[in-house]
């Protein structure tokens, strides 16, 4: 696996760090911590946000501005050592029974096993279309991006610019696709050892607590839902390229390459949870 990463430019690396320094936001400014009572924290004049899980509570953390279609990156170093039980999450969701919503969930583990990356789209309140990656690298080791991009084609998941997964608009099959409800950002870390590692067999040990998940260059091109209204609406469309953003012949190669390397779990190959057929987007995924 190690010559299919060395295969990747480094320079390319080099230049989507740049890109995430000049465009990060201020978490002052663009963020609230919604919970957790002091366990989320602010710091180094708004450029670093860190939520803290101990045996009381884990915290969160949520955007001020809903949107309605954007490009959303965000750094994040994980939990470090022995992880397991707890679960990052950052995501974009609506509200609602019928909401729609976006997932990416980093499952801790053991000290020396890697992070499970498990991705989730819900559309009118369904959801149910889990893909789980492994990493290619160690997510605590240091800040890596990870990326939403969402217009009203597709939805594309990216770690450090290499997409990872692909959710076409599958409307003409009869498949309901986020593009009506704005939906905030929205983080949390939170203890979850029922489930989250080898299927709860594994349990948080709160010896190790507590445990903390870092934010930095958060940035949004994005278009802003206030009031019933776009803020691209007045914008000129060449500042809103990533509305028509898809995946050229060397994107579709990396991602390729990840879903043959490092997929772990794909719903649309789950004979046993669909052993009437699959879901109909699968088809065209």
């Amino acid at each position: 696996m190690a010559s299919h990463l060395n295969s990747i430019p480094i320079v390319f690396f080099a230049f989507s760090l740049l890109v995430s320094l000049a465009f990060a936001g201020n978490f002052h400014n663009d963020f609230d911590i919604t919970w957790g009572d002091g366990r989320g924290k602010i710091l180094n004049n708004g450029q670093l946000l860190t939520l803290t899980l101990d045996k009381t509570s884990g915290s969160g953390f949520q955007s001020r501005n809903e949107y309605l279609f954007g490009k959303i990156d965000m750094q994040l170093k994980l939990v470090p050592g022995n992880s397991a039980g707890t679960v990052t999450a950052y995501y974009l969701s609506s509200q609602g029974p019928t909401h729609d919503e976006i997932d990416f969930e980093f499952l801790g583990n053991l000290s020396g096993d890697p992070y499970t990356l498990h991705t989730n789209v819900f559309s009118q309140g369904k959801g149910g279309r889990e893909q789980q990656f492994h990493l290619w690298f160690d997510p605590t080791a240091d800040f890596h991006t990870y990326s939403i991009l969402w217009n009203p084609q597709r939805i594309i998941f990216s770690v450090d610019n290499t997409p990872i997964r692909e959710f076409k608009n599958a409307e003409s099959v009869g498949v309901a696709y986020p593009k009506n409800q704005a939906m905030r950002i929205y983080s949390s870390l939170w203890n979850a050892d029922d489930w989250a590692t080898r299927g709860g067999l594994i349990k948080t040990d709160w010896s190790k607590a507590p445990f903390t998940a870092s934010y930095r260059n958060f940035n949004a091109k994005a278009c802003i839902w206030s009031s019933g209204r776009s803020s691209c609406n007045s914008n000129a469309p060449s500042n809103n390229a990533w509305l028509n953003e898809e995946l050229d012949a060397t994107s579709q190669q990396r991602l390729q390459w990840v879903q043959k390397n490092y997929m772990i779990y794909n719903y649309c190959t789950d004979a046993k949870r669909f052993p009437q057929g699959y879901p109909p987007e699968c088809a065209i995924h």
